[in-house]
């Protein structure tokens, strides 16, 4: 398959003995893939294929057109075979805007590190990136968030998030929707500091000669990791409009303190044979098992080996790229459980070496056994040996929602008890606390993070059903009163955790997708966001609004450090569907003394024991208002049915 399967594997994937071809081939040092250096007296051009290959040339268009040509124009140079499989050639004059394709022993290709491609990747340009670069490009500034606790992820497709006439967005399905005031309006008031966007590399599945046929595609499909897709560009047929108008998005965006994050697919590609890996270095960059058939732990044919030097390389060089190009601030690992930990490791590395507030987190798992010893890949369980590295928390998100492999069957939202232990382990983001038993956790029997910013909280995201679809799916005939109260309940539990909050666009309208599970080619009437429900339903924005600005206002929410979470967090009594928690003691150096959370996922009310004091009520019933809307005292507080009460002394 050519798609990215939404199975996930939510167990530690199986050893199997690895067979990969080329291991012998060091890795070259000096080599940063930077297949095209151009100035205007010359450009290099290098690629790292076999050194047994018969034939290594470039073949290029001799006159400057941003318009592909007819081949037979074209003019070719011989590439000369260096030390370790490198080889260069060198063309002595200006070759800005000159297309060009590599070609290897007959297989044609743009190379693996392209930086501008025509229409749909199948050939390069040279390009002298400075051109490309807005006003005020150079004094663009990464807005500062001083620890990942601090963050609001706010994760989007570009389609989706404009497509719609009731978006009032001009460039819809563009990257330059984010540019338009409408939209930096919304996710200001919002709150959100930073959008994690589905894939925007050049992806396959898209065909960008036809933009007509309005096709769909999440992007999991990768071709050229390291050029904006050409679909979101007002222009897919000039290579340099997609780069342009992706800096002006992120500059946009920076200007509105908004971070940039990328979600980033080096685990598979979009094919095997087509693919540029397979066309410069067969067999190099694929993981095989010992039948020596290719792997498949992405769930798509195939996946990478992370652990090749070259594709280490590669991996590393390509989110510098993006670092220093586009100005990115953080990256989102698809699939991250198919690569190893050396490689994450190595990359946090170098990332730290540009700047260490860069966030960078990942799917902790794989999408079927890969070929490679499970305990060196970079899965949840593994996640107290990646350095500052973070992953998604299905204990939480299920233990809210359900098992996500059974879209009718509910947990805590829907009244249903067993799960409260695995909603504490997410609450103090999945750290060693003494008031949670890891034996009762759904999925992990012992912390998997050594600080809670290495946890995503979450309750859905793009794969799977969205929130309120899985509500209206595992609990029948729920009345839209209902389905509320448990989706405002739900991301109270996410926002008041102590992990990295992390939101799919349009919850905060209300969103769903008609009950689709898996919507990564449904139609914009599946997967567009409904704006008229702002107007709808605006009591859903304005309690996302203030539970946003609650968190971000209260350092208790967000201590960053495991440390802290035990000196401060403790545990009410538990009962089925019902959790509290005391931030106690100015926690974080809070200016609330005592603060108690208390979630109620039952269809009465309940009466709850709390620590003897005098209270403001600042979240009840649906409401938020920070300053208080009430107080209470003594040592029992009543919590109403599916909903959170937050008070503070």
């Amino acid at each position: 398959m050519n798609i990215k399967k939404i199975i996930i594997s939510l167990v530690a994937t199986t050893a199997i003995t690895t067979t990969l071809a080329q291991t012998d081939v060091p890795v070259v040092e000096s080599f940063s893939f930077d297949e095209v250096t151009y100035t205007p007296e010359k450009t290099t051009f290098k690629l790292f294929a076999p050194k047994d290959a018969k034939s290594v040339k470039v073949v290029y268009n001799p006159q400057a057109d941003t318009v592909a040509i007819d081949t037979g124009k074209r003019k070719s140079k011989k590439m000369k075979k260096g030390k370790d499989g490198i080889w260069t050639a060198v063309i002595k004059k200006d070759m800005n805007l000159h297309g060009y394709r590599f070609c290897v022993d007959g297989r044609y290709s743009v190379g693996v590190f392209a930086k501008a491609v025509y229409e749909n990747g199948k050939e390069a340009l040279v390009l002298d990136m400075k051109v490309t670069n807005p006003e005020g490009w150079e004094q663009d500034k990464r807005p500062i968030v001083k620890s990942p606790a601090d963050l609001v992820i706010y994760e989007m497709h570009h389609r989706d998030f404009s497509i719609d006439a009731s978006s009032g967005i001009l460039n819809k399905g563009k990257f330059l929707a984010l540019t338009e005031p409408k939209a930096i309006q919304h996710l200001k008031e919002l709150g959100v500091n930073a959008i994690h966007i589905l894939p925007s590399y050049d992806f396959g599945s898209i065909d960008e000669t036809r933009l007509q046929d309005n096709k769909y595609n999440w992007g999991y499909d990768p071709v050229n990791y390291n050029v904006p897709e050409g679909s979101y560009s007002t222009n897919p047929f000039d290579p340099v409009c997609r780069i342009e108008e992706f800096k002006q998005m992120v500059q946009a965006l920076h200007k509105a303190g908004i971070k940039v994050i990328l979600d980033v697919v080096y685990n598979h590609t979009y094919d095997i044979e087509n693919s540029n890996f397979q066309k410069t270095y067969p067999d190099y960059y694929y993981r095989k098992n010992e039948q020596g058939e290719y792997s498949n732990g992405s769930g798509c044919g195939n996946e990478t080996a992370s652990n090749q030097p070259m594709m280490r390389r590669f991996m590393i060089e390509s989110v510098k790229y993006w670092i220093n190009e586009y100005h990115i601030d953080g990256f989102r690992f698809d699939l991250m459980g198919v690569h190893d930990i050396e490689t994450m490791n190595l990359i946090r590395e170098e990332v730290n070496k540009i700047d260490p507030t860069i966030f960078i987190y990942g799917e902790g798992w794989s999408a079927g056994e890969c070929a490679y010893p499970s305990e060196k890949l970079a899965t949840k369980a593994n996640t107290k040996k990646l350095n500052g590295i973070a992953a998604f928390s299905d204990d939480m998100r299920d233990a809210l929602r359900g098992p996500f492999n059974d879209d009718t069957k509910g947990a805590f939202l829907a009244g249903i008890g067993g799960e409260e232990e695995s909603l504490k382990f997410g609450i103090v983001g999945a750290i060693a606390h003494p008031q949670v038993d890891m034996t009762k956790v759904n999925y992990s029997k012992e912390p998997w993070a050594n600080e809670p910013t290495q946890q995503i909280s979450y309750v859905s995201c793009h794969d799977d059903m969205c929130l309120v679809d899985r509500l209206k799916t595992e609990i029948p005939n729920i009345t839209m009163d209902e389905l509320i109260r448990l989706d405002l309940l739900a991301q109270t539990a996410v926002f008041t955790s102590q992990g990295v909050p992390f939101m799919l666009s349009g919850e905060e309208m209300l969103r769903d997708k008609k009950g689709v599970h898996n919507s990564f080619e449904s139609p914009d009437a599946i997967n567009h966001l409904d704006w008229g429900n702002l107007k709808r339903y605006p009591q859903v924005f304005q309690y996302y609004k203030d539970l946003i600005q609650l968190r971000k206002s209260h350092p208790a929410f967000r201590l960053g450090k495991a440390e802290l979470v035990r000196k401060h967090l403790e545990f009410l009594p538990t009962e089925p569907c019902l959790v509290g928690f005391r931030l106690k003691n100015h926690a974080g150096g809070d200016a609330w003394n005592n603060i108690i959370v208390i979630l109620n996922g039952n269809k009465e009310a309940k009466t709850v024991d709390i620590p003897t004091g005098n209270y403001t009520v600042v979240c009840c019933d649906g409401q938020i208002k920070e300053h208080g809307m009430g107080n209470v005292s003594g040592n029992k507080v009543i919590v109403d049915p599916q909903s959170a009460l937050i008070i503070h002394e």
